[in-house]
């Protein structure tokens, strides 16, 4: 069986159900009045309310209530999940030995319980990120200007990560920024620390900033610290050419 979902079902048979899913390593998805505790690192108690409770086939255990995005409380991948019939009372724990914390779901009603089988091969395909500005640079450099030349990605600092580390036509030395969305003071900031990481090089250094737009005082603080700018879009359609979809100005200050 594939799927399974019961409405109300009693401790034993919301015991049974769990204990299905578990042995088929299915995802289990139960709408339950629960209360929680956590052992560990820190302790936690919640008391009594209305929660969804979700196991995947990874061990991940996570307690969701009607609020926020974040689960209330959770353990991580490759837990071990156990469910657990007592005095006819419901109990569902997750724990891990390293580092050795405990988070027991005690079930006092059950509205639904369910687990499910599905088929899901797929990894998530990003566009529109500085990872694609990134390897766009890297396949056509002449879209940030003629005779560039990129050299690393990810440059380690001791101000952070570079992203593009390369040379110009001139063979000076060129950082790159970049930002997918409209970038800030915060952006041309970071640049800056990044410079300051060559204030020692013997040759010319230039940093540019590579985003879709800037805000004014953005703009304002890289003429101050003699920054330049260029402004391009990530792609934002999956399988589409890179040099089709970059929208590329050439403007730099």
């Amino acid at each position: 069986m594939k799927f399974l979902s019961e409405k109300n079902p009693d401790s034993l048979r919301t015991f049974e159900i769990i204990n299905e899913g578990l042995s088929k390593k299915s995802v289990i998805v139960i709408m339950a009045c629960c209360s929680v505790t956590y052992e560990g690192r820190a302790r936690s108690k919640l008391g009594s309310g209305d929660r969804m409770i979700i196991i995947k086939s990874d061990g991940s255990f996570m307690v969701h209530q009607d609020r926020n995005l974040e689960p209330v409380n959770w353990q991580p991948p490759k837990s071990q999940c156990k469910a657990s019939l007592k005095d006819g009372v419901m109990y569902l724990e997750g724990s891990r030995r390293n580092p050795p914390e405990r988070l027991e779901v005690e079930i006092k009603s059950t509205y639904m319980a369910s687990y499910f089988n599905g088929e899901d091969s797929k990894g998530l395909e990003l566009t529109g990120y500085e990872e694609n500005m990134r390897e766009m640079v890297f396949d056509n450099p002449k879209i940030i200007e003629e005779g560039f030349r990129p050299i690393n990605r990810e440059y380690s600092t001791p101000n952070g990560f570079i992203d593009i580390l390369g040379k110009d036509i001139e063979g000076n030395l060129v950082v790159l920024e970049l930002k997918s969305r409209r970038a800030g003071i915060n952006a041309v900031k970071q640049l800056k620390k990044y410079m300051d990481c060559f204030s020692d090089h013997k040759e010319f250094v230039r940093g540019i900033l590579v985003a879709p737009s800037v805000t004014d005082d953005a703009s304002e603080l890289l003429e101050e610290y003699k920054l330049e700018y260029i402004s391009m879009v990530p792609p934002r359609e999956f399988g589409t050419d890179k040099n089709l979809t970059l929208d590329f100005f050439g403007g730099s200050k």
